[in-house]
């Protein structure tokens, strides 16, 4: 009978966590140039196969520029805030309330447009992929001629 060796500590894979249930205490949270992304659903999160769920805190003056999912559609609800918010090439500012729903790799750009924090949840579907989960085009045209592109700090 053979010995089974485990593998060294530093490439063993992170169990899945199934949570039933996501609070402060045990969402995953993640920095990026737009504001944190506080995850409440993804795979390895959640049960969940087919959503994801993330509340995003955009500082003002920041904004996620026009990029687009190429296998996702998303939903975009406004918790607090306003949001000037791009679908393909149309504008419209939401506030409290109000959402937004692009189509499955259609471009779109969330900015805050006040002068305080906006808060909204992203819903993203499917959960699991082939390719890549985002592409930036905001310095490709008509993009970057459509709203002038914020350097990214």
């Amino acid at each position: 009978m053979r010995a089974s060796v485990a593998p060294p500590r530093s490439i063993v894979p992170m169990p899945e966590r199934h949570e039933r249930f996501v609070t402060d205490s045990n969402m995953e949270v993640e920095p990026s140039p737009w504001g944190p992304h506080e995850w409440l659903c993804r795979v390895g999160l959640t049960h969940a196969r087919d959503l994801m769920l993330v509340r995003v805190r955009m500082p003002s003056g920041k904004a996620h520029q026009f990029h687009r999912h190429p296998e996702m559609e998303e939903i975009i609800y406004v918790i607090s805030g306003t949001a000037e918010q791009w679908v393909d090439e149309e504008r419209r500012l939401l506030g409290a309330g109000e959402m937004a729903h692009i189509p499955r790799d259609m471009v779109h750009g969330t900015y805050n447009a006040g002068e305080d924090e906006l808060v909204f949840l992203a819903i993203l579907s499917p959960a699991k992929i082939q390719g890549p989960a985002l592409v930036d085009v905001h310095l490709e045209e008509p993009w970057r001629s459509l709203r002038t592109p914020i350097p990214i700090i």
